[in-house]
């Protein structure tokens, strides 16, 4: 796990992410909610997705519209 981004996650905390996994059969998911810990979020039905750093393709923040 990279310690530059366990640091960014950290500072994510309570923020809206979308993360792309890597999937282990082939291609890609997305999962998105708001980080509860550097490697989990909980999703819009209530859900909590534990993730690992090394399937991570892409992530972003979700800025919520005003």
């Amino acid at each position: 796990m990279s310690h530059a981004l366990e640091a960014t996650f950290a500072g994510l905390i309570g923020k809206r992410v979308t993360v792309r996994l890597h999937d282990p059969e082939g291609g890609f998911r997305d999962i998105v909610g708001y980080l509860e810990s550097p490697i989990t979020l909980r999703n819009r039905h209530g859900k909590l997705i534990e993730f690992s750093h090394d399937e991570i393709a892409l992530w972003k923040e979700v800025i919520e519209k005003k």
